[in-house]
């Protein structure tokens, strides 16, 4: 081994005396390769890391809902991703960062354009880290739907968030010229509180108003009943993936890792701490609330809520500002999911107050953080912020409005009682999430029509 170490230094001592000093000099056309290089491969790591949210918001999703339609949550997540990145790759990237004074007018079809290199993007790269954006604005909607929505009208939906509402909300704020109106005046969003959660939040409440509450979630006189989710753990793990993948949504954001290693830390800080508030002040609330009883899955909705209202201002947030909104969050979802069902808005895993109510509050949080700070060539205001929030959520509102609306005059909205009763995943499936005993792997397709039609008319209770 000794022989070994001293053969490796004189070979090492060699090729330095004889390499000459040309051979260590960096030239500034290499060093500025390398630090696009570098941004680059960032950008592609905080992409893969947004990507698994998605596996993130399957459980989260799924754990809160009932197991008889445990499969239909995964089903639409899944489609989330494959047909938002077709539609975002066709349609979708050209109308957020084409050039156009209100909608992007160039791009379409190939959205790679978009981003040259000569910017320090890669084309590809840059745009795989939209389109992941983009997914998670559209399955936001998805648990707020959950358990009696047509699987057809959903992959309508999502289409068009992720191809068309989404989009166009990007291009007044994520083109950072005057083509973006709210950039313009001054508005700073700087991952996404509402560009991307709040247009998910009131995408969903739009949607889940239209929709009607579930069958059995309010008594006679219009109280809301309890409609426990199937599986704590998955709704756990959920969380967790989603927090992890977080740190790429917002660091990720910084768009550059050469020269950005400060800029960084103060974003990864800042998401840590307001994630952590979130979670504990959203879990004390429940213990206070509910005869000192701990509930996991509020907690686990607290984290979120603060990692949502520290989205807009991660950048300028230090670890105490970080820990307010977290916490402000954090309580606030717990009353705003009461508030909500108490107006008969029923969405089953709370996304809504998640992602519309906290991704509204941290918007305006940075017009108090951060007012007076420049943002470009402009300057931040809470004025601008709230301009801003306003206008995201009245023209999310219009377009979703107009989408779900449209689902319901074609009959592509709910499904029948009988259906939701049965369980999606059987009645829009042919499958079931968990089989029965001696059923593993017997679809409804294997069953024969007749036995698939008997098995989707079986009543389960509202509380399975």
């Amino acid at each position: 081994m000794k022989r070994t170490t001293q053969v490796a230094a004189a070979t090492a001592a060699i090729w330095l005396m004889t390499a000459g000093p040309a051979s260590a000099t960096v030239t500034v056309e290499q060093l500025d390769s390398l630090k696009t290089d570098l941004n680059i491969v960032w950008v592609g790591v905080c992409a893969a890391m947004v990507f698994l949210m998605q596996l993130g918001f399957s459980m989260l999703e799924a754990g809160l809902v009932r197991s008889k339609n445990a499969a239909n949550i995964v089903a639409k997540n899944v489609a989330d991703m494959a047909i938002g990145a077709v539609a975002y790759w066709a349609v979708g990237a050209a109308l957020a960062y084409g050039a156009g004074a209100i909608v992007g007018t160039n791009g379409f079809f190939n959205p790679t354009s978009l981003f040259a290199i000569s910017d320090g993007f890669n084309g590809g790269t840059d745009f795989v880290f939209q389109l992941v954006f983009a997914a998670t604005a559209a399955t936001i909607v998805s648990g707020a739907v959950a358990e009696r929505m047509k699987f057809t009208g959903y992959l309508i939906a999502s289409v068009v968030i992720t191809g068309l509402i989404y989009p166009i909300v990007t291009h007044f704020q994520w083109t950072f010229t005057d083509d973006s109106w709210l950039y313009a005046l001054g508005f700073h969003d700087f991952a996404g509180s509402a560009l991307v959660h709040m247009t998910g939040g009131v995408a969903a409440f739009v949607g889940a108003k239209i929709l009607g509450p579930r069958i059995g979630k309010y008594d006679k006189n219009g109280k809301a009943r309890a409609i426990p989710g199937h599986n704590v753990p998955f709704a756990a793990f959920g969380v967790f993936i989603l927090w992890f993948g977080w740190f790429g949504f917002n660091g990720g954001s910084q768009l550059a890792a050469a020269d950005s290693a400060e800029a960084i830390g103060v974003i990864l800080v800042s998401t840590m701490m307001a994630g952590a508030a979130g979670g504990l002040v959203a879990g004390l609330v429940t213990m206070i609330r509910g005869g000192g009883k701990f509930d996991p899955t509020m907690a686990g909705n607290g984290i979120l809520a603060g990692l949502v209202g520290i989205t807009a201002g991660t950048n300028f947030a230090t670890a105490p500002q970080a820990l307010l909104i977290g916490a402000i969050c954090g309580a606030v979802v717990v009353f705003a999911v009461a508030a909500f069902d108490a107006i008969k808005i029923d969405d089953p895993v709370g996304a809504i107050s998640v992602h519309g109510v906290c991704g509204a509050l941290g918007t305006l949080y940075v017009g108090v953080i951060a007012a007076g700070e420049s943002n470009g060539d402009y300057t931040i205001s809470l004025a601008t912020q709230a301009i801003g929030v306003v206008s995201i959520a009245a023209f999310v509102a219009v377009t979703s409005a107009v989408l779900f609306y449209g689902l319901k005059a074609a009959g592509m909205l709910r499904v029948s009682e009988e259906e939701e009763i049965g369980g999606l995943d059987i009645t829009e499936h042919g499958i079931e999430a968990y089989p029965a005993p001696g059923m593993a792997g017997v679809s409804a397709s294997t069953m024969g029509a007749s036995s698939a039609g008997a098995v989707g008319r079986v009543a389960r209770p509202v509380t399975d």
